[in-house]
């Protein structure tokens, strides 16, 4: 096998390793549960999962879905999330190479995977994340060559003010909670890892998809239009979006005035 696809297939298995350990964070997270302790069990008997029970995706395979001791079955959800996260670190590791700014997208990315399925979940975004994130992205672009610590800072600064803005602008005139706060904290830490020119971008591209999204919801579900609707969701799609497409989409549209 040459090297470039050994490599790209141990980015894809240890993409994988991770998201077994991001469905563990998915579930503790809001609950206020530590992710390192206890292991993995099942919530049906309470037995532990052994660890060739608890192989990326294939342990799911093999047992159909179940647990080996009483049957109970496990959601789909947990191998998804495994081949999410090894699919994201394939498309990372063809796009960066094997490489440090490699590393600090794939841990962004991960974050955004954790903060997708808990907003789907609980529309909540934690704070345990996005805050860490926000510092951790700022201190990324002294090492990354796309953007700099000015464009990382402006990043911050308008991500989080301009969804702040229309947070407190609805609920001033309407009297209630919109988007939510913890959207703004996202957009902030998207901001510190992608810089100032991805803001644009991800608001525009995830309104879009949001919007079709939801009416598509509502229609389907016949649903007034008060729904919540989880925004992190398209706020983290239109962020990984602009890592593969961003730039170049950006590139784009500029030539169409010209």
């Amino acid at each position: 096998m040459p090297p470039t696809a050994m490599l790209a297939l141990f980015a894809f298995l240890f993409g994988a390793v991770v998201g077994s350990f991001l469905n563990v964070c998915i579930y503790r997270l809001p609950l206020e549960q530590s992710v390192v302790s206890p292991g993995s069990r099942c919530m049906g008997c309470g037995a532990a999962i052994r660890w060739y029970d608890n192989i990326p995706i294939l342990s799911w395979v093999a047992l159909r879905g179940r647990c080996r001791s009483c049957k109970t079955p496990f959601s789909i959800r947990y191998p998804l999330v495994e081949l999410l996260t090894g699919l994201l670190a394939i498309l990372l590791f063809f796009k960066y190479g094997p490489s440090l700014p490699l590393l600090i997208m794939f841990l962004f990315c991960a974050a955004l995977v954790v903060i997708t399925f808990i907003d789907f979940d609980h529309q909540i975004i934690p704070d345990e994340i996005s805050l860490p994130g926000i510092m951790l992205g700022f201190l990324s672009s002294f090492f990354l060559p796309d953007h700099s610590w000015l464009s990382s800072l402006l990043g911050i600064v308008v991500g989080w003010g301009s969804l702040a803005l229309i947070f407190y602008g609805y609920l001033w005139l309407t009297g209630r909670e919109g988007m939510g706060g913890g959207d703004a904290k996202l957009l902030a830490m998207m901001g510190a890892f992608l810089g100032l020119q991805a803001v644009p971008f991800i608001i525009f591209a995830s309104s879009l998809v949001g919007t079709v999204a939801g009416l598509s919801i509502m229609a389907v579900q016949r649903k007034d239009r008060h729904l919540a609707i989880p925004f992190g969701p398209y706020l983290a799609l239109g962020a990984v979006l602009y890592i593969f497409f961003g730039p170049q989409l950006i590139q784009w549209y500029l030539q169409l005035g010209t």
